[in-house]
């Protein structure tokens, strides 16, 4: 007696094959895109909650703090190669010996851009952010200068820290 086999032909599974390879086709520049604001989001929350932990140490120790991107011992312009937050009690801008290290933020993405035209966020005893202050937005965009899930940050002189809105961009 014979028993009927059951299972896919050849002809069933290549078909199979090609529609899922015609969906993923599909469907892969969407999920890139929403890949792209997952890190986006991501990756400004750490930034706006690494500004709120300077700013909340700052005031509770009575204490300046610097954040920037460290490059050796002093502070660089490369904020998407990371960023330091560090009491500053030393040469300003400088960690030495007096100085204490409280937080590292890893790189970012390298593919990423980050436009904050100031190469430090100096944050004094009182809370506020350091009387060099001339420009507030911090933006971060994922994969190009002009990507679409964009997020930026609005810094005001008083410390506080909002997400901004409208169109955001990285020169």
């Amino acid at each position: 007696m014979q028993r009927k086999q059951s299972g896919f032909t050849l002809v069933e599974l290549m078909v199979t094959i090609a529609v899922a390879a015609i969906l993923l086709t599909v469907g892969m520049p969407s999920l890139t895109s929403m890949y792209d604001g997952y890190r986006a989001e991501s990756n400004i929350r750490s930034i706006q909650q690494a500004i709120q932990f300077a700013r909340n140490h700052a005031l509770s120790y009575g204490t300046r703090i610097t954040i920037c991107p460290l490059s050796s011992t002093s502070c660089g312009s490369n904020w998407i190669g990371g960023f330091s937050v560090f009491v500053d009690n030393g040469t300003l801008n400088t960690i030495d010996g007096t100085d204490q290290l409280l937080l590292e933020i890893a790189p970012f993405n390298s593919k990423d851009f980050i436009d904050y035209d100031q190469s430090t966020i100096t944050i004094d005893s009182d809370g506020f952010i350091s009387s060099n202050f001339n420009s507030g937005l911090l933006s971060y965009c994922p994969s190009s200068k002009s990507s679409p899930e964009s997020m930026a940050l609005q810094l005001s002189i008083s410390g506080k820290v909002r997400f901004a809105t409208g169109t955001i961009t990285c020169s």
